[in-house]
């Protein structure tokens, strides 16, 4: 079974899917080991941690796809890419699809932004037009051929053009072969609503961003409202950034992290990059020693 439908399978099971955002295998090995069923990597995730720059469309597709491509050999539970707007035109979508789907991704999100694209819930957003959008969406419905992979149409219209051009978008690209709608930066609850109300008849996905434009309602909440996907895009980014600027001030402070608490130790940290298969492998092929 491709990554793409085991990833449908997950999404025809009652109930709304979470996924943590992760950016590099680690992350995405501690989410598999925890127990998510599936994960999900931000542009914004790889931009900061690759270039340590913002979603501001410094990254390259090359860039985006080695990483995400390092990430799913990593695990075996399906991965959500975020590709961006695809990097050009309905031609290039069609090749980034078709690498991403080699790659084992099991779900692409294609925006509508013009490029350089920015982060959704950055200010100064300005978007394609429509008819453009519908294009490179049934570009990427053809290239992912018979791998199932998940289309995920997202629109950023709301902000620069209105609530109501969103869900026009939503809704072309949906009709267009996107399997998810994704309306991205919704203000207030009576816009995530509003959106529910507009797509009875399409799986939603809603963005989780801390300090971001939209508000945060549950899981819960957001399957009483009608939405099936939901993805905590930086939460993990924003916890380790924190937790290593404690860890570095502490030792700038003191010399030491003796006194840290929230450190792995060595043993710790070899469970989850497998060292004892590697042991293992290392030992079988030792050439009789």
């Amino acid at each position: 079974m491709t990554p793409g439908h085991q990833l449908r399978q997950i999404l025809e099971q009652p109930g709304i899917l979470t996924l943590p955002g992760v950016y590099d295998c680690i992350g995405a090995k501690i989410a598999e080991r925890v127990g998510f069923s599936a994960v999900f990597t931000s542009g914004f995730g790889i931009s900061g941690s690759t270039l340590g720059r913002p979603d501001y469309g410094f990254l390259t597709a090359t860039e985006m796809l080695y990483s995400v491509g390092r990430i799913t050999q990593s695990i075996d539970i399906p991965l959500v890419a975020d590709i961006d707007t695809g990097y050009g035109n309905p031609l290039n979508v069609i090749r980034t699809v078709t690498e991403a789907v080699n790659l084992g991704v099991a779900g692409v999100i294609l925006e509508d932004q013009e490029w350089p694209k920015k982060c959704g819930h950055f200010e100064g957003k300005r978007v394609i037009p429509m008819a453009e959008q519908v294009e490179k969406i049934k570009a990427a419905v053809r290239a992912r051929g018979d791998s199932g992979l998940v289309i995920i149409g997202r629109t950023d219209a709301l902000a620069p053009l209105g609530l109501d051009e969103a869900i026009k978008r939503g809704r072309a690209y949906f009709e267009a072969g996107a399997d998810v709608v994704f309306v991205e930066a919704p203000q207030s609850v009576e816009d995530l609503k509003a959106i529910a109300a507009a797509f009875p008849d399409a799986p939603l996905f809603a963005n989780a961003i801390e300090g971001g434009k939209t508000p945060i309602l549950s899981a819960q909440e957001l399957e009483e409202l009608g939405y099936k996907i939901l993805v905590y895009a930086l939460s993990g980014l924003f916890a380790a950034t924190k937790a290593m600027m404690n860890c570095f001030q502490e030792l700038k402070d003191k010399s030491t992290t003796s006194g840290l608490k929230e450190l792995v130790n060595f043993q710790e940290f070899e469970e989850i990059v497998d060292v004892a298969k590697y042991r293992h492998w290392e030992q079988e092929f030792s050439a009789g020693e």
